[in-house]
């Protein structure tokens, strides 16, 4: 299994932070490694506190289930066949936002939230 380094990390951390500038907002953006393990973390100025939980988990279930997290939402409304799968694994988030990295070769490497996110993840070479 391939992991993120901490270069592509920063990278995409950098190019999420310009398009969140961009876009006028302030985040916070989590990326994970290969294991969901912090790789990476920023906290714009002013950014709120709470969502510093929200992107890290965004960030893990991204990575547990190789999917963005808007369609494991999709997937976990009720009668859904995830449905309640936000429960597990010490808390997921399942609402858009988490995508994840992967590498040139399709595996993935990584997670960091969706216009932003993709970006960041598009960042990494």
């Amino acid at each position: 299994m391939s992991d993120i380094t901490l270069k592509q990390a920063r990278a995409a951390v950098d190019a999420a932070m310009e398009k969140s500038q961009e876009l006028g907002v302030k985040m916070n953006i989590t990326v994970v490694d290969a294991g969901a393990n912090l790789k990476a973390f920023a906290r714009m100025d002013d950014a709120w506190l709470g969502s510093i939980d929200i992107s890290t988990k965004k960030a893990r279930t991204a990575r547990f289930f190789n999917m963005n997290t808007g369609e494991i939402g999709k997937l976990s409304q009720p009668g859904g066949a995830l449905y309640n799968i936000e429960h597990s694994n010490g808390g997921l988030i399942t609402f858009p936002g988490g995508v994840p990295i992967k590498n040139r070769s399709g595996e993935t490497i990584g997670e960091n939230d969706h216009i932003v996110a993709a970006t960041g993840a598009g960042a990494v070479s």
